[in-house]
């Protein structure tokens, strides 16, 4: 879902949530759910660290960051795009993109910009992907809006 106020220089939000409809959610989507969770909170806190310690980060780094972790755990195959993108008044914007996959995204990430985090996984039957907005500021970064934690179940 993104959307943004209709006032001129208003930034998009941009979030997916998963959920999953019927009487009981299956154990193989909990578990790529909670992988794909688990990506995505490390990629958010490896840029939150960085910029704390006023370390540089380049887009492909934070891609390297959730994709290396959906790898390890067997879903590397299923993992069919890049990390995130910048946000601006456009849905995508034109800054640092977190990509290593599409493009070796070099470009850091800037203080005053916002970029999403989406990782997601793809199998025949499912996909699961979650994703937030990560606002960088000019000595920390932080995860805008609340961040799904648990599959919804309708």
């Amino acid at each position: 879902m993104w959307a943004k106020l209709d006032q001129p220089g208003a930034v998009f939000y941009d979030i997916t949530w998963t959920g999953y409809c019927g009487e009981q959610i299956p154990s193989d989507m909990q578990r790529v759910f909670e992988i794909v969770r688990d990506a995505r909170k490390r990629a958010s806190s490896f840029v939150v660290e960085r910029v704390r310690k006023n370390e540089e980060v380049a887009g492909y780094e934070v891609d390297d960051v959730a994709r290396g972790y959906i790898r390890d755990h067997g879903y590397g195959d299923y993992f069919i795009h890049r990390t995130g993108h910048s946000i601006g008044t456009d849905i995508h914007g034109t800054g640092a993109n977190m990509d290593n996959l599409e493009s070796h995204d070099d470009r850091r990430i800037i203080p005053g910009t916002c970029f999403s985090i989406e990782p997601g996984v793809y199998l025949p039957h499912f996909g699961v992907r979650s994703e937030v907005n990560v606002f960088c500021g000019t000595d920390s970064a932080r995860v805008t809006g609340e961040e799904q934690e648990h599959l919804v179940h309708i």
